[in-house]
C-alpha cells in the first residue's frame, strides 16, 4: 500500500524542469512542497500550514474541471461559436483520431456515455472554456476524476495535445478494462461516511468517489449495485445510477494502469506553475513526474474530493470557477464551502460572469 503524506514544506527542487519521462517509475511518492513557481504573491496559510497557501489581498481562486457523466448531448455546440473554438477542436481531433465535432455537438446520450469517447471530450470542453477565459490565473486548479488531466494542462504540466492523446489513451484502456466485467457505479445521497462505507464493503462494493458529506459514490459489479438498490445504508436517502461505462477508480480498472505506465512514458512534463491539488488525497503536488505518476495510478484508485475541499479551506478559498460541463463540482462546492463564491461554466452565456468573479478575486487588494 502507498501511503502518502499532504505536503505543505518546501521542495527539494526550487527551479522549474523539464523532461522527458524515460523508464517509468514506482507510484510510491514521497515528497514535500508548495509551487515552486507561484503566480501571485501569497501569504501563510491562516491555519498554520508551512508554505504560501493564500493570497495577499486575501482572496483566492480555484479552477477546477469536472469529470465523466458532466457530458450532455450537444454541449459544445454553442461553444464552437467563439473565435478559434471549432479550429482547436478540429486539430486535436485529427491528433487523437476522435471526431471531437461529432461527439461535442450531434452524438446521442449513449454515444458519449462510452468512456473512449467522454473522457477526450471532457477534456478538450475543459481546455476550450479556459482558452475562452483569457489567460485565467487561478491560485489553484484540481479536477474530479478525468478532469485532474485538463487541471495538469492548466498548471503547465502538460501542453494540450500531448494531454489529449493521454486521455486517450487512457480511455481506451478504461473501455478495455471495463468490457471485462459487467460493472457500474451509483451516487449515494445522504448517510454518514462511517457507515455508509462500512456497508459497501460489507456488499463488496468500493467507494470510488467520496463527493463530500452526504455523497459517495459506490463501484461495482452489475450484481453488487443490485443488492446495494435493494439495501440501502443506513441514512441514505436515494441511491442513482448513474451513466458511466464501467466500475472506474476500483482494481476493476487495474489492467489499464499497465497501459497508461506505456503511455506515461512518452510524455515530457515541466513542474506545476500553480498549486495542483490531486483527488487522490487532496496533497498539493508540486513535481511533474509526480502529477503524472498519480494520473496513471488514480484509475484505480478512489477520488477523494472531499479531500480537494479540505486543501481548498486551508488555501482561504474565496471564489471556485467550474469549467465546462460545469454544475456537479459546483453544486458541492455549495454545500461544503460556505463562504465561497462557486460558479458553474455551462455556456458562452456564462463567460462574462466568470471572468467579473476572477477580476473580484485575482485583482489586487482594495
Amino acid at each position: 500500500m502507498v501511503t502518502l503524506r499532504r505536503p505543505f514544506g518546501v521542495h527539494a527542487a526550487n527551479r522549474p524542469h523539464s523532461r522527458t519521462l524515460g523508464r517509468w517509475r514506482s507510484a510510491s511518492l514521497d515528497f514535500c512542497g508548495t509551487p515552486t513557481i507561484p503566480l501571485t504573491v501569497l501569504r501563510p496559510c491562516p491555519h498554520g500550514r508551512r508554505g504560501r497557501h493564500t493570497r495577499e489581498s486575501g482572496r483566492v481562486l480555484v479552477l477546477v474541471a469536472p469529470g465523466q457523466g458532466a457530458q450532455t448531448p450537444g454541449f459544445l455546440t454553442p461553444w464552437l461559436e467563439l473565435p478559434g473554438a471549432a479550429d482547436r477542436l478540429l486539430a486535436w481531433s485529427a491528433a487523437i483520431d476522435l471526431d471531437l465535432v461529432h461527439y461535442g455537438t450531434k452524438a446521442d446520450a449513449d454515444e458519449i456515455r462510452d468512456t473512449a469517447v467522454a473522457q477526450p471530450l471532457l477534456v478538450a470542453a475543459g481546455l476550450l472554456a479556459a482558452h475562452a477565459l483569457d489567460g485565467v490565473r487561478p491560485d489553484a486548479v484540481a479536477g474530479h476524476s478525468v478532469g485532474e488531466i485538463t487541471a495538469a494542462v492548466l498548471a503547465g504540466v502538460l501542453d494540450e495535445t500531448s494531454a489529449l492523446r493521454f486521455v486517450r489513451a487512457r480511455g481506451l484502456a478504461m473501455a478495455e478494462a471495463a468490457a471485462v466485467t459487467e460493472t457500474g457505479m451509483a451516487a449515494m445521497l445522504g448517510g454518514e461516511q462511517d457507515v455508509v462505507v462500512g456497508h459497501l464493503e460489507g456488499l463488496g462494493l468500493t467507494p470510488a468517489n467520496v463527493n463530500g458529506a452526504g455523497q459517495i459514490v459506490a463501484a461495482g459489479t452489475a450484481e453488487q449495485l443490485a443488492a446495494l438498490a435493494e439495501n440501502k445504508p443506513e441514512g441514505v436517502r436515494r441511491v442513482v445510477p448513474l451513466k458511466v461505462a464501467g466500475a472506474f477508480h476500483t482494481v476493476h480498472m487495474a489492467p489499464a494502469v499497465a497501459a497508461l505506465e506505456a503511455k506515461a512514458a512518452e510524455l515530457t512534463v515541466v513542474d506545476p506553475k500553480t498549486a495542483y491539488v490531486s483527488n487522490r488525497d487532496g496533497a498539493v503536488v508540486t513535481g511533474g513526474e509526480e502529477v503524472v505518476a498519480r494520473l496513471v495510478g488514480q484509475v484505480a484508485n478512489p477520488v477523494r474530493w472531499d479531500r480537494c475541499m479540505e486543501t481548498f479551506q486551508e488555501m482561504g478559498i474565496t471564489a471556485l470557477v467550474e469549467l465546462c460541463p460545469g454544475g456537479t463540482l459546483t453544486g458541492i462546492a455549495k454545500r461544503a464551502l460556505p463562504g465561497v463564491k462557486p460558479l458553474a461554466l455551462k455556456t458562452p452565456a456564462d463567460l462574462d460572469a466568470a471572468r467579473e468573479l476572477i477580476a473580484e478575486h485575482t485583482g489586487p487588494a482594495a
